[in-house]
């Protein structure tokens, strides 16, 4: 049998983009996404469930499907996108559920990856200047989103310690920045404007989109144990990010920073989370020794990342977003592969989905109540870059903690 994964946050643009790497995998049998709605992009052979963000259905699914490994994509690291009840309901009690369900006693579970930040690492001006993936934050974490993922942390941390048989694996990326990606970073960027405060110009690191999903890609194929961080070689001054970027410098007073930029948050015009101050402050740099030494490369430097950004921004607003999108609708998808009503040519498909192919691989396994039919469309569009080697180096990374 084949690999059986289970991905969180099918819906979220990591979810969508990691499941249509690992669908060119020949030796993944069977791909099953978790998420709160619709799959956020096109594709073939993945299958999906809705379930709320804390996952109470996971222990069912697991045991219906025998899923052998699981990916944790979706923790929020943008707290200006959801309350705080909320955020901490995703972070914290989904990733408890689903460790829950990992380590149940019938579990078929052996593998698990969580895709982190290095918001976990906090930024203090009496950090070092790179945070090994066993160095402890310089101070307790002040804002939730920290709070949050150190709690995920922990939790994990302490189901490796308990489970030594499944093999998790925790992944620490630096800020992302991309031709596609919604961060506070790259929206601001968008808009050309570059946040700064004054009297301040950190170092920050980036790690490219692709880059991102071609790592994870890499962990789940070659089976790696201990904490990673991932970054691009090099930090950039945030005057230098603006400057290659295109986007002028908005300059904040020091004290009482957030106040001075919430008539541009209101406004729309900014995107100032309180994460996003203490970078800005301090900057965080990263050491990614241990996930060089495991085989993987990132493809760009922190700078490359920055210059691939504005290269899209540029393209973005000189030509506009010309080209079709296409918009996942469930039920239309349903209808072209299993009505009646639809003229299916012999050999051939209905509709632009591949509607009236042969239906669903055998699996072996009852499927659990609320999971909907695969959904088999083009995904060869967006399919991020190939992984990087896949050599098999477990208990490389640094130890489970945080």
């Amino acid at each position: 049998m084949g690999r059986r994964i289970l991905l969180t946050g099918l819906d979220t643009f990591w979810g969508g983009r990691v499941a249509a790497a690992l669908e060119q995998d020949d030796d993944v049998e069977m791909l099953l996404g978790m998420g709160t709605g619709h799959p956020s992009i096109e594709l073939e052979r993945t299958e999906y469930v809705r379930a709320d963000n804390s996952y109470s259905l996971l222990s069912r699914l697991v045991r219906a499907t025998g899923v052998d490994t699981i990916v944790h994509t979706f923790l929020v690291l943008d707290s200006s996108s959801m309350s705080g009840r909320a955020l901490h309901e995703t972070n914290v009690i989904g990733t408890m559920n689903l460790l829950a369900a990992a380590g149940a006693s019938d579990s078929s579970v052996r593998q698990i990856v969580v895709k982190s930040s290095s918001l976990v690492y906090g930024s203090h001006p009496a950090d070092p200047t790179w945070f090994k993936e066993d160095t402890p934050r310089s101070r307790a974490p002040r804002n939730r989103v920290e709070r949050s993922l150190c709690e995920v942390e922990s939790y994990v941390h302490d189901f490796a310690v308990d489970n030594p048989g499944v093999a998790v694996s925790m992944l620490r990326f630096a800020n992302v920045l991309g031709a596609d990606i919604d961060t506070p970073i790259s929206r601001n960027l968008a808009r050309g404007i570059m946040p700064s405060i004054a009297g301040f110009d950190p170092l920050i690191q980036f790690v490219e989109e692709d880059d991102v999903v071609r790592c994870v890609e890499f962990v789940v194929k070659s089976g790696l144990r201990g904490v990673f961080n991932v970054a691009g070689d090099g930090k950039l001054p945030v005057s230098e990010v603006a400057s290659i970027a295109g986007a002028r410098r908005l300059h904040l007073p020091p004290f009482f920073t957030a106040h001075a930029a919430a008539p541009f948050v209101r406004a729309r015009l900014l995107s100032f989370p309180n994460e996003l101050e203490d970078l800005l402050r301090y900057g965080r740099g990263i050491d990614t020794t241990a996930i060089k030494e495991a085989g993987f490369t990132p493809s760009t430097t922190a700078a490359g990342a920055v210059e691939r950004f504005a290269q899209s921004n540029r393209l973005r607003r000189t030509v506009g977003d010309q080209l079709p999108h296409y918009k996942y609708e469930a039920d239309i998808e349903a209808f072209f592969k299993h009505s009646p009503a639809v003229v299916r040519p012999v050999g051939g498909h209905a509709g632009h989905t591949n509607a009236g192919s042969s239906g669903d691989r055998a699996t072996g396994h009852d499927a659990p109540a609320g999971v909907t039919r695969r959904a088999r469309t083009r995904a060869a569009a967006q399919n991020p870059r190939g992984p990087s080697g896949s050599e098999d180096r477990p208990n490389v990374g640094g130890p489970l903690s945080h």
